[in-house]
Formats: C-alpha cells, sequence, structure tokens
C-alpha cells in the first residue's frame, strides 16, 4: 500500500557510472518517472576514472568512415576469443549486445553525447577470426561548466582533470621518441590552451563519458540522492517492488513500479570478498566505494552469482598509500621485460592486460615480479605509473636503480647469473625481431604501445644501457568481472535460470558477458551502456 512507501517512481537505479547513469537517461526519455541513488558522496563510478572507452562493433561511426564491420563478424570474433563462458556470455546475451550498440550509440547521439572513434585502436585478438581495428568509441572531452555545481561531486575529478583522448595516450607516451608521437602532443598542448583560453573547463575520457551522462540526467531533470546506499531489496511474493536506501542518517522506502536497475559496481575494494573469491587481498585501481553492497542486494533478493573469482586483471604498481598503479603501455614498450623471483620472463610482456594478469596468477613461482628497463626505456617514454613516485618509490623499497644489471639483481634479490641469462636471450630476440618464448610483438595489438622506430620489432628493444631500474608489479585489475546472472534483457536471474522479476542489473554489478576475457578497449564500459540501456527499455514494458 502507498503508505509503506516514503517516495514512489516508475524506476529507481542504483549506482551513477556508465551502466547507472545510462539507466536513468533511457528510462527517463521513455516517459517513465525516475530516481538515482549512489552510495558514495561523489558520483561516477569507475567509469569516471577509466580510460572511457567503449567497445561497439559495426557501430555508427565506423560506417561512417567506411570501415566494414558487421555483427557477423564480431560475433564470429566474440565466439573465438570468449569461448564457453557459462551463462554470463550466453549466446543470447553475446547478440543482444551486438545487435543494441549501435542503437545505444545512436540514442545517446540524439542525446547530446559527442562521439569520437578511436580508429588505431585495434582489437586485443586482432589475429583471431573476426578480428579488426578502430572498433571503440569515446566521447569527446566535456567542458564541466555545464554542470554547474554538481561538477564539483563528481569523482571525475579524482581522474586526469585534461581533455585527452585515447589516441592521445598512446601517442604522448612516446612524444619525445617520434615525430608521430611529438605532433600529437603538441595538437594536445594547443588544443587544451585554447580551450582554457576560452574560459571552458574540459576532461577528457571517462570522465568525459560519465559527464555527458550526468548532463542529460539534470537536463531530464531526474533527482540524484549522493550518500545514499541500497541497504536491501524489498521483494514482495517473489517480486522486488522497490528498495530501502538510506540518506541523511534515516533508511526510506522506495517504491519502485517499473523495476529496480543495479549498477552499482563490482566488489574491487571489498577485502574480504576478495580473499574469498579471489585468494588475494585486491591490488585495485577501483574507487573505494566498489564494496559489492549492490550484488550482495541482488542475490539476498534471489538472484544467482557468476564468475566471482575474475576480475579485469592486469599488472599494477602498489605505492606507498596502498593504491594500485595500473600499467598499460609502460610493460609494453621496447627496453623492457618482466620477470618472476627467479630471474626468468613468464609471459608475453605486450599483451592483453587482462591475459598477462591471469599469467601473473597462475605462475607458480612465489616471489615479487619486476619489470626490468633500461636508460632508453626511461628516456624516451613516458611512465605514466612511475610519473612524480621516482623519489618515494625508491625510499619504499618498490623501486629500485643500479648502474649493471648485476648490482640490480642483487638489490631485488635474484640471482645474478640467471637474470644476465634471461636478458641475454631476450636481447638475442630483439636483434632477430622475433620472441621465440612468448611471441611479443606478434600482432598490431602488441604493436599498439611499442616504438615504430625500434627495429625490427617495435616491442623489442635490448636491454643494454644502465641505468637500468625494477620496480615491483603485482597481479592488479581495474575492477572486478563476477555478480549477478542476468539475462539478454539485463534481469537479474535465479540459480534455476527463472527471473527475478522487478530487478535489472548491468555493468560491474553483473557477471560480464565477455566471459574471462577482455576482447577490445572498453569491453567493461561498453556493455555496461549497453544492458543498461535495455535494462530501463525493457521496464518500461512492465
Amino acid at each position: 500500500m502507498s503508505d509503506q512507501w516514503d517516495y514512489l517512481v516508475d524506476v529507481l537505479v542504483a549506482g551513477t557510472g556508465a551502466a547507472g547513469l545510462t539507466a536513468a537517461v533511457t528510462a527517463a526519455d521513455q516517459g517513465l518517472d525516475v530516481l538515482v541513488v549512489e552510495s558514495t558522496a561523489k558520483w561516477g563510478g569507475t567509469t569516471s576514472i577509466s580510460g572511457g572507452g567503449l567497445w561497439m562493433p559495426a557501430n555508427p561511426l565506423m560506417i561512417r568512415d567506411g570501415v566494414r564491420d558487421s555483427t557477423k563478424e564480431a560475433l564470429e570474433y566474440m565466439d573465438d576469443v570468449i569461448g564457453d563462458a557459462g551463462p554470463a556470455s550466453s549466446p543470447e546475451r553475446r547478440m543482444a549486445f551486438l545487435r543494441t550498440g549501435p542503437e545505444v550509440v545512436r540514442f545517446l547521439g540524439r542525446k547530446g553525447v559527442r562521439w569520437r572513434r578511436s580508429p588505431d585502436y585495434p582489437d586485443y585478438y586482432p589475429d583471431r577470426p573476426g578480428g579488426k581495428v578502430g572498433r571503440s568509441l569515446e566521447v569527446a572531452a566535456f567542458d564541466t561548466r555545464l554542470l554547474g555545481d554538481w561538477y564539483a561531486s563528481s569523482r571525475a575529478r579524482d581522474g586526469v582533470p585534461l581533455p585527452l583522448m585515447t589516441d592521445d595516450v598512446w601517442l604522448l607516451t612516446r612524444a619525445w621518441s617520434t615525430v608521430s608521437g611529438f605532433v600529437r602532443g603538441a595538437r594536445f598542448v594547443f588544443r587544451s590552451l585554447g580551450a582554457y583560453a576560452s574560459g571552458k573547463r574540459p576532461v577528457g575520457l571517462g570522465g568525459a563519458l560519465v559527464c555527458s551522462l550526468m548532463h542529460i540526467v539534470r537536463t531530464q531533470q531526474t533527482p540524484v540522492w549522493l550518500s545514499a546506499p541500497v541497504v536491501e531489496l524489498v521483494v514482495e511474493d517473489g517480486e522486488v517492488t522497490g528498495a530501502v536506501v538510506e540518506k541523511d542518517g534515516r533508511r526510506r522506502r522506495v517504491r519502485a513500479r517499473r523495476g529496480v536497475v543495479l549498477g552499482g559496481g563490482g566488489f574491487a575494494r571489498n577485502r574480504e570478498w576478495r580473499e574469498k573469491h579471489h585468494g588475494l587481498p585486491g591490488y585495485s585501481s577501483a574507487p573505494e566505494g566498489d564494496l559489492g553492497t549492490a550484488i550482495d542486494a541482488g542475490a539476498r533478493a534471489g538472484g544467482a552469482l557468476a564468475l566471482m573469482d575474475d576480475a579485469w586483471w592486469g599488472a599494477s604498481v602498489l605505492g606507498t598509500g596502498g593504491d594500485a598503479h595500473f600499467m598499460v603501455a609502460e610493460r609494453s614498450m621496447p627496453f623492457g621485460l618482466m620477470v618472476d623471483a627467479r630471474g626468468d620472463r613468464f609471459a608475453n610482456e605486450s599483451e592483453s592486460y587482462v591475459d598477462l594478469g591471469h599469467h601473473m596468477l597462475r605462475h607458480d613461482v612465489p616471489g615479487p615480479m619486476w619489470l626490468i628497463t633500461e636508460a632508453r626505456h626511461a628516456r624516451r617514454y613516458l611512465n605514466t605509473s612511475l610519473l612524480g613516485h621516482k623519489k618515494e618509490w625508491t625510499r619504499a623499497g618498490i623501486l629500485f636503480e643500479a648502474a649493471s644489471l648485476e648490482t640490480l639483481a642483487r638489490k631485488i634479490d635474484v640471482a645474478p647469473e640467471r637474470l644476465l641469462a634471461t636478458v641475454e636471450r631476450f636481447n638475442g630476440f630483439a636483434r632477430t625481431g622475433v620472441d621465440e618464448d612468448f611471441g611479443r610483438g606478434r600482432t598490431v595489438y602488441d604493436n599498439y604501445y611499442g616504438d615504430p622506430r625500434v627495429k625490427p620489432n617495435p616491442n623489442l628493444g635490448p636491454l643494454e644501457k644502465g641505468p637500468f631500474r625494477a620496480v615491483r608489479v603485482h597481479p592488479g585489475d581495474l575492477g572486478t568481472k563476477g555478480g549477478l546472472l542476468t539475462d539478454e534483457h539485463a534481469r537479474v536471474l535465479r540459480e534455476d535460470g527463472s527471473v527475478v522479476t522487478g530487478l535489472y542489473a548491468a555493468g560491474n554489478t553483473t557477471a560480464s558477458v565477455m566471459g574471462r576475457t577482455y576482447p577490445g578497449p572498453g569491453s567493461t564500459i561498453g556493455p555496461a551502456v549497453v544492458f543498461g540501456y535495455l535494462a530501463s527499455r525493457h521496464a518500461a514494458t512492465r
């Protein structure tokens, strides 16, 4: 009855990342009364501090640019790369993602999102059937003045407060070693100065995406509550009819006539769950509010869980304050390699970060792992994870430097002869251009973060010139991959496959449609946006 509820809405959305905000925009566009709640004091979620890319095969911008792609090719690629990953990546969910992606891009474009292609960014397995280059989208730099006072509570302020684009990042890493990098750097500087000179306050990458979406939400006059976690879902006769939301120290019952959409992120910062499901405390780049509360609420309402033992892994450096610095380009650039505690290589350093993370986790040699580099790596390339931390990390024993490899080996407790043998073998591969052990530099994805000036393989530069560095790396992550099991309409499912009526979920709150891998740039945010959209579209029909 109505007197049992403090608020009545059509759709309640929990979370303000890409999944939640897309769901809110879509529901309001359907003429529904929407309320958005965010568990933390900052809105934007993990999306806001991410690269902000969306993997969207056969999207309208590809078609506009004359790049051939199709749902058939993309499905062939997903099937080959993902394989059988259980119901989270069912054929129905894969097709829903692929068929709906272009539709969502057009819809959000009409609402004001300014899309841009990343034309040079390859799929992460471009040599597999159906693999392509340039399927990823991002959002043009957003002028945060349009948000007024709301930008003050944006988590995008914790990210990179610059109008960066994805293609800026990979070229800027070699801004002083290649002509293309220098030109891109100069363009970026002039673009940024021009924006600031005109009075704009631009933000790029993931910040641009969430700010664009929040601007639409605000324009639609949808209320957003901050510091308002969902405490529990209200279930009546097996149907989710609303939720209990804690706001201003008081619990409020919110009736959701059409449904509740959970887009509150994963559990990357929940140490207890990380120990239970992953066997490690977690070295995550996700925000502090990523505690799994939405997953827990959905599970208590009857939702099944899947892929809880997996995450969006990648090599990370754990800083002195416990903050994880995710490594993307640094490990792929020439004049560097990764070794285990014995001084041996164990993987292709340039491979997809999820694959490298899996290799780190499966490697059975106890002890620390290290990224070893030489002088040209430090001199020619922008090491974004190390930026501004050299002295601090050296004092803390995270980073070591020495004039010779022998001395460096002793500093990191590796047998010098073992490390020297590894480097000698690696240097031989650098001279021939063929990594006979792990195939580094074989694909266009490997080469993306390489240096075209280095011949014959842009990812293989010998380690010959001191000083040499070693930085300790951990199996970190961009967030967790497991969560509530959902169907092709983003409806939460029970263990027996039946639907938890009235409950939807998207983003890292759900078990990923991408299974245990990472098909291409934006494989987290792309599905988050698509299934957030599908959730509200379906809720509107109830």
